[in-house]
């Protein structure tokens, strides 16, 4: 689904949904006060759609000549349209390193484009190149919890795998390269594999989670309630592109 009036050649962005109630706003141009503007708009013609919306902020798509991005006005311009960032997809560096200097899990930019070369039709069609394998990550040690995390709290392993020995409250924000672990009620946000790691999974003894993710794929409670599992201990594995939730 996307957002944007397609008959709007003028538009600097497109709102992206998919099945997980995930948003992907996908900046086209570094021009702020036109996305007011444009946002503006599309707020008072769909108010409900605009009510703390999940939000992955993707910058993949700006070019080089388009100039630095200032990352905190366009954060807070996204707060104030009701749109609430979980994580960004970058591949320039400066907005890297503004998404360091917030503390954003970065995801990895987007595999599929919708633009392909043509080839003429008198010329052999060139083999496809395989990407690169990215070098293995060094896996640090395992971080350990053993205090309750109260709500505004964001926890983050890199390299590794963490352990919350400890009830998770609502509002709190566990963060993970690696595989994530709960010993309580889980009731914030779990994001696993935040560098994208497909094998990362999530534990926890009681699920009543705000969100769960690993390597980007999102399910909120919205959906997490009509689980069957909902409420017991149980473990998420991501399954293709959906995140498989079972008892343990």
């Amino acid at each position: 689904m996307t957002a944007a009036d397609p008959s709007d050649s003028d538009s600097v962005f497109q709102l992206k949904g998919n099945m997980l109630a995930v948003t992907v706003l996908e900046l086209l141009r570094n021009d702020l006060g036109r996305l007011d503007r444009q946002l503006t708009q599309k707020v008072a013609q769909a108010p409900n759609f605009f009510q703390e919306t999940p939000l992955v902020l993707a910058l993949d798509k700006l070019g080089e000549d388009e100039g630095q991005l200032d990352l905190g006005a366009l954060l807070d311009l996204c707060r104030r349209h009701g749109l609430r960032t979980l994580a960004l997809r970058a591949s320039r560096s400066e907005d890297l390193a503004a998404a360091n200097e917030y503390d954003l899990p970065i995801l990895p930019p987007s595999a599929g484009g919708r633009e392909r070369q043509i080839e003429p039709r008198d010329r052999e069609p060139a083999k496809p190149v395989e990407p690169p394998k990215p070098p293995a990550p060094t896996i640090n040690p395992t971080k350990i919890i053993t205090a309750p995390v109260r709500g505004g709290v964001q926890l983050y392993a890199p390299a590794g795998d963490l352990v919350v020995l400890a009830p998770v409250s609502p509002g709190a924000e566990l963060l993970a390269d690696g595989n994530i672990h709960v010993y309580g009620p889980m009731r914030g946000r779990a994001l696993a594999g935040v560098k994208g790691d497909t094998k990362a999974r999530i534990f926890c003894q009681q699920l009543t989670a705000e969100l769960l993710s690993i390597a980007g794929q999102y399910k909120v409670a919205e959906d997490l309630r009509r689980h069957p599992q909902w409420g017991n201990p149980v473990q998420v594995s991501l399954v293709g592109d959906v995140l498989n939730i079972t008892r343990l």
